[in-house]
């Protein structure tokens, strides 16, 4: 029996899965030093199913608080908007590093790449062909994932399913092709800075593009288990922020990491 309170905020009941969750991000590190220094894929492999494990009980409970105990009042779900919020723009300013860096690379490059940008011998992608393709695809999911927002909006259940599926069947086809981009590129990681800012920047943009398809994948379930209302979806409007925002970075990538070398 749920007991009486005189204000709007939630105070959560102890968890296990923060402290879980903690642990197992440390040895899933640990896993990672172990695998590159002896070539051992227990500890990581390991660490990385139980991450997983703790991360789908975690957002569980997180789901079942919201949608069937009715603990996100206005004043909670105001400030879950904000969190957020606060985190897109911390991965802004994540992002931000890489675009500095480039440009620091790449307006004052040093004596060490014979002052040349990209250093010589770097044969650079061609941005009219998958890269503009990724562009094309991940534009193409922005307007269907506006179109599932609006249908929910209106209690259009069946389309904002249909855009949803859309949506996440784009997010596996960039994913693909980024890495069949990644099997045939004429350089790697090791070819001076340039090969190093490049598939950090494109690297950690394809993480968070396969972060945001299982993201849009979790809504699309709750979708089809009616947790949404046309009122109340701050889920969908979360993964539908971080999107949009993925996109916003793919832009500003293809713009400065692929076109602008062809000048």
């Amino acid at each position: 029996m749920m007991k009486s309170k005189n204000h709007p905020f939630h105070l959560v009941t102890s968890s296990p899965w923060p402290l879980l969750t903690s642990l197992n991000i440390f040895s899933f590190f640990i896993g990672m030093v172990d695998m590159m220094s002896n070539k051992n894929f227990i500890l990581l492999l390991m660490s990385l199913m139980n991450l997983i494990l703790c991360m789908i009980q975690w957002w569980r409970d997180v789901i079942r608080e919201g949608t069937f105990q009715g603990m996100h009042t206005k004043m909670v779900y105001k400030s879950l908007r904000m969190g957020m919020i606060l985190f897109i723009i911390s991965e802004v300013m994540f992002f931000m590093s890489f675009f500095w860096t480039y440009f620091h690379l790449a307006l004052m490059p040093s004596i060490h790449i014979n002052m040349m940008w990209p250093p010589k011998g770097i044969i650079m992608f061609n941005p009219y062909e998958i890269p503009m393709l990724n562009t094309l695809i991940l534009l193409t999911s922005g307007f269907s994932l506006t179109w599932a927002h609006h249908s929910l909006i209106y209690n259009n259940l069946k389309e904002s399913i249909l855009s949803m599926k859309i949506t996440i069947l784009l997010g596996f086809y960039f994913s693909s092709l980024q890495m069949f981009e990644y099997y045939n590129a004429p350089f790697s990681m090791n070819d001076s800075a340039f090969g190093s800012i490049f598939f950090m920047g494109t690297g950690f943009h394809g993480l968070h593009i396969i972060i945001g398809t299982i993201f849009l994948i979790t809504m699309l379930y709750r979708m089809k288990k009616n947790h949404f209302s046309m009122n109340h979806h701050l889920g969908f409007e979360a993964a539908a922020w971080y999107w949009h925002f993925v996109d916003v970075i793919w832009l500003l990538l293809f713009l400065i990491f692929y076109w602008w070398q062809t000048f």
